[in-house]
């Protein structure tokens, strides 16, 4: 990975991290004892909201799908082709976990249809993927003490959240997009 990296320091490459978020609209509540009751208003039921994203190890670039339904090897293949879309005459790595919907023949056939290399993470190692600092950054910044009253203005948030990265949370992903995997910054808000 770093060679690659490397390459995309200088421009020659362009390297994104792939992986999917899955937001959930519901309440997640812990049990407390006090003396007073606690009344707390959530949303009803737990839709959710899928993310497959890939954002670029540089510029903090994302292109992504969003869809109320699952994540998929179909869904990888309409994020390859965006990725290859956007950048067609560049060389392009994708960094990955190892979800079975990433890893089968019919994705792997289709980047190498598209030029484009797959790097697969080892096995439990989220911390490597970079991608997971920016769902971490969407989930507090959006989802966090926050109540919506219907499904679209979940949906909304998390869109406007995501659309922020070139605005107002440019500053705060770039801190938190380092590429020194050994350390790590903590960011509580």
């Amino acid at each position: 990975m770093l060679p690659k990296l490397a390459e995309a320091g200088r421009g020659e490459r362009k390297v994104f991290f792939v992986d999917a978020a899955h937001f959930v609209m519901g309440a997640f509540l812990g049990m407390i004892w006090c003396f007073a009751r606690v009344l707390v208003k959530t949303p009803p039921g737990r839709k959710g909201s899928n993310v497959l994203g890939a954002i670029d190890s540089h510029n903090q670039e994302l292109i992504s799908i969003r869809t109320t339904g699952n994540i998929n090897s179909h869904s990888v293949v309409a994020l390859l082709e965006k990725v290859h879309e956007k950048h067609p005459d560049t060389e392009v790595t994708l960094v990955m976990d190892n979800a079975s919907y990433q890893r089968c023949y019919f994705v792997q056939n289709h980047a190498k249809a598209l030029g484009i290399d797959l790097l697969f993470l080892p096995p439990c190692s989220p911390n490597l993927n970079l991608i997971e600092r920016l769902w971490k950054l969407t989930k507090r910044r959006c989802l966090t003490n926050r109540y919506y009253p219907d499904f679209g203005a979940f949906c909304g948030a998390i869109d406007k959240c995501l659309e922020d990265l070139s605005g107002p949370l440019k500053k705060e992903l770039t801190s938190l997009m380092t590429l020194n995997f050994q350390f790590f910054k903590n960011h509580n808000s």
